[in-house]
């Protein structure tokens, strides 16, 4: 659900991020709303954010060289956080912004920021989703493999990147 906001624009939410997190960007991908997105109320459902995000996600994925996803290997959600900042409505252009905000063992943390294609400030959604990659026949944890753990080390990416 879209929580009504206070004077501020955030309600009882923690506050938007700061335009320079939007710096580290790994990813920009421009979206436009579908009306199919809109519920009752008339505004993005929240379902459509997590939506938008997964599409920004393996666009950037996509692009990566080497191997990610196999008959071996593959990405789960473990994780995902939204925090609704305004209401979206039909006709709109939006630009999903991922950035990596952690690196582990068996898994990368990725920020997303939802923002108006027109205007960087205006911030819809931001939040994080957790990606655990398993061993399909066991469904156990694995390593990251070698080319998200490059792609989440380049100076691109490096800037929001901690590791533990």
């Amino acid at each position: 659900m879209n929580a009504p906001s206070n004077a501020d624009g955030h309600g009882d939410r923690p506050s938007a991020p700061k335009a320079a997190e939007s710096a580290t960007a790994i990813i920009r991908v421009p979206l436009s709303v579908r009306w199919g997105d809109l519920d009752a109320f008339n505004h993005v459902n929240n379902a459509a954010f997590l939506d938008y995000v997964q599409e920004a996600r393996l666009h950037w994925m996509t692009s990566l060289d080497g191997a990610w996803l196999d008959d071996a290997q593959m990405p789960v959600v473990a994780a995902a956080h939204v925090n609704f900042r305004q209401q979206l409505t039909w006709p709109a252009n939006i630009v999903v912004e991922l950035r990596i905000e952690r690196v582990g063992r068996s898994s990368v943390t990725i920020a997303h920021r939802i923002t108006a294609s027109s205007d960087a400030t205006r911030l819809y959604a931001d939040g994080d989703t957790v990606l655990v990659w398993i061993d399909r026949k066991s469904g156990q944890s694995i390593a990251l493999p070698a080319a998200i753990r490059a792609a989440c080390q380049s100076p691109l990416a490096s800037a929001g990147t901690t590791s533990k």
